[in-house]
């Protein structure tokens, strides 16, 4: 009687199988969901040399989810006050829902600083450091609608499945702290418009997607990072764990180097491992925000966007290349409604904006740190009527795509000055027109990146995060 060879073993199995499955045990306290999904980098980018010589080493990016009205923040428009509840004059604009006559600003505009740029009454805190940003005015994307917009600003693209600007960034420079992710989101909640394809790697190594952390203030609570990191706090023993560790790298190392093929998601898989080991250590000091001084604390102030920056520059501090931090569930700033909503939108976000430049600067962080506050469109200069009906509130604006504002600060960016234009009522940019893509543009250029030779063969093609198009802002640039 003959015997059949027995059926190979897979490598799952086998690790399933040695030692009463404590193989799976570590890999499964080592990629949780959280961590697996949102794989670090380690030290290394695929950039052994840069292009140009680099302003800035990091990249902070306070996003204001939504679409912020530029009329009632960066941009000032006295021709509203001159035609406040007027028609405007010339042809009809086009506009995604019904609107009427203009409306003028509920808020008053104030030169602020030495250069004396002009800011809504909403920001007196970023008005302080006026003199460090550069308010772009001339901003534009393509389509009216907040899923293509956010998506562009993110991604560079105007639908789902193209690589997130950080994780563009951190394939090009990877991390300057292996032990920490390169490229982390910072959200109170989720879901935000979108989610996941806004942090997501798409077709780079799933190594390069951004970690996310739900930074929720509670008054008088510590922030814990092991209530928002499943398993970043170990209780095994440290030198066992670091054997089970290494044994299931040697495992995964070996059955790569069978492959014909890399296998970008083992690979990945590895280095998350690696990574969520490491984070044990750092992860919970650097998210412990009571080891700052009362007098930082108090710089930002209280609320969730506030615990937001304050991380955002301890995780820059230690080394992680990208921080991006979002305001809230859904899209806040939407004010189709009720535009003085943005009271306690910007009450939120101003003071904590601020103090991110400020404490850069104490930290010596500013000069090589570009801080980027923007959103995804702007809104309309008249009013919103299509909502009066069911709101009953009618002091609310459109979407408008067609012109809107950010700001820049740090990172080789020259401070006190504004950057292009929309026309007089704030429609559409007419001066200096910034798309989407040339910002990206100009971002990887203070990286010390040419945006065009930044690439990954996908599909047939090149792709980089500006696709075709992007021209660097050097009027921008110190």
């Amino acid at each position: 009687m003959s015997c059949s060879h027995p059926r190979p073993v897979t490598r799952r199995q086998a690790l399933a199988l040695m030692g009463g499955g404590f193989g799976m045990v570590a890999l499964s306290n080592m990629l949780n969901a959280s961590l697996a999904e949102a794989a670090p980098s380690g030290t290394g980018g695929v950039l052994k040399e840069l292009h140009v010589k680099p302003r800035a080493k990091r990249v902070i990016f306070l996003f204001m989810n939504g679409g912020v009205s530029h009329v009632d923040t960066f941009d000032p428009k006295p021709m509203l006050e001159k035609y406040d509840g007027k028609p405007m004059p010339g042809p009809q604009v086009l506009t995604q829902r019904k609107t009427g006559n203009l409306m003028k600003s509920p808020f008053k505009f104030q030169k602020y600083g030495q250069c004396g740029t002009e800011l809504s009454e909403l920001w007196p805190n970023v008005g302080s450091v006026a003199d460090d940003i550069c308010v772009i005015r001339s901003m534009w994307s393509e389509i009216p609608n907040h899923e293509p917009c956010i998506t562009m600003m993110n991604t560079g693209a105007n639908i789902i499945g193209r690589p997130s600007m950080g994780s563009w960034i951190t394939y090009g420079l990877g991390t300057e702290n292996e032990n920490l992710p390169g490229y982390v989101v910072l959200t109170p909640t989720e879901p935000l418009t979108i989610g996941s394809p806004l942090w997501s790697s798409a077709f780079l190594p799933a190594m390069y997607q951004g970690s996310v952390v739900h930074n929720t203030y509670v008054e008088d609570e510590p922030f814990q990072a092991s209530k928002v990191i499943p398993n970043v706090t170990s209780f095994a023993d440290r030198e066992l764990q670091s054997r089970d560790v290494g044994l299931l790298r040697h495992l995964n190392e070996m059955h790569l180097s069978r492959l014909r093929e890399k296998d970008a998601e083992l690979e990945a898989s590895i280095k998350a491992m690696e990574t969520a080991f490491r984070m044990q250590t750092e992860a919970p000091a650097v998210f412990d925000v009571s080891k700052e001084s009362k007098a930082v604390l108090d710089l930002y102030g209280p609320g969730s966007t506030a615990l937001g920056c304050l991380m955002a520059v301890r995780l820059i501090e230690k080394g992680v290349r990208m921080v991006q931090t979002y305001y809230g569930k859904g899209d806040p700033w939407d004010a189709h409604n009720d535009i003085l909503s943005y009271k306690k939108l910007a009450f939120d976000s101003d003071r904590p904006y601020a103090a991110v430049i400020k404490d850069l600067k104490q930290r010596g962080l500013f000069e090589d740190t570009l801080v980027v506050c923007g959103t995804e469109f702007g809104r309309t200069p008249a009013i919103q009527t299509a909502n009066e009906a069911a709101a009953g509130v009618v002091n609310g604006r459109d979407h408008n795509p067609g012109g809107f504002s950010v700001w820049l600060a740090g990172g080789g960016i020259k401070g006190g000055m504004t950057y292009g234009a929309t026309d007089e009522f704030g429609y559409k940019a007419v001066e200096k027109r910034t798309h989407v893509h040339d910002l990206h543009a100009t971002m990887l250029y203070l990286l010390g990146i040419d945006h065009t030779k930044l690439t990954y063969q996908y599909g047939g093609r090149n792709f980089r995060l500006t696709d075709t198009a992007g021209e660097v802002l050097h009027d921008i640039i110190a």
